[in-house]
């Protein structure tokens, strides 16, 4: 794991595409502050770019470093959750722009896998994670499945836990900071 982890943040640090394995689905990812990296990964999935993406980070405090508000409720739900759950929030701060919603909100999520943990501690910045999937397509359920398209268009592929079938999609909830919730996907 650790030669994988040095291999994949040498591409992050030079702007470039992982393929890689997250405690949900194996997700396309790249510096989510690198705007350029970001273009390359709507460009790869063939994404409208108003269809936002979301951001991997590795605990409370790095989600600290990039959000504005964070409503307290927040906290509790990441803390109950029974899966992978990702949170929207209102008012991302130092992250490419172009990441970022038209309503100006960006999904997060908390990642308890052990490869993307140590990636990100490494990193220090967040990663972008989008299914490995070309908008509109089924999501890939293992690795076999991901299309020479998008295996061709990264500039690394993680070489982790390639025979296991990946998870289901976190779920979705998007907090406004006047404290609504909303359930996106469950």
């Amino acid at each position: 794991m650790k030669q994988e982890i040095f291999k994949a943040l040498e591409v992050l640090k030079k702007g470039g595409l992982i393929l890689y394995p997250t405690d949900t689905v194996w997700g396309i990812g790249c510096d989510a502050t690198n705007a350029d990296a970001v273009d390359r990964v709507y460009k790869l999935k063939q994404r409208v770019e108003t269809k936002s993406l979301i951001c991997l980070v590795h605990d409370f405090k790095m989600l600290n470093q990039f959000v504005e508000n964070i409503p307290e409720v927040a906290y509790d739900i990441l803390k109950y959750a029974e899966k992978p759950t990702t949170i929207v929030f209102d008012d991302p701060i130092r992250i490419a722009e172009n990441i970022i919603a038209p309503d100006n909100s960006l999904g997060f999520r908390v990642t308890e896998d052990e490869f993307c943990t140590k990636l990100l501690r490494k990193f220090r910045w967040p990663i972008v994670s989008t299914s490995a999937n070309i908008s509109g397509a089924k999501t890939p359920r293992s690795f076999k499945e991901i299309s020479p398209e998008i295996l061709e268009g990264v500039d690394y592929v993680v070489n982790l836990r390639r025979g296991e079938k990946s998870g289901k999609p976190s779920a979705i909830i998007k907090l406004g900071v006047d404290g609504s919730v909303k359930v996106i996907r469950n």
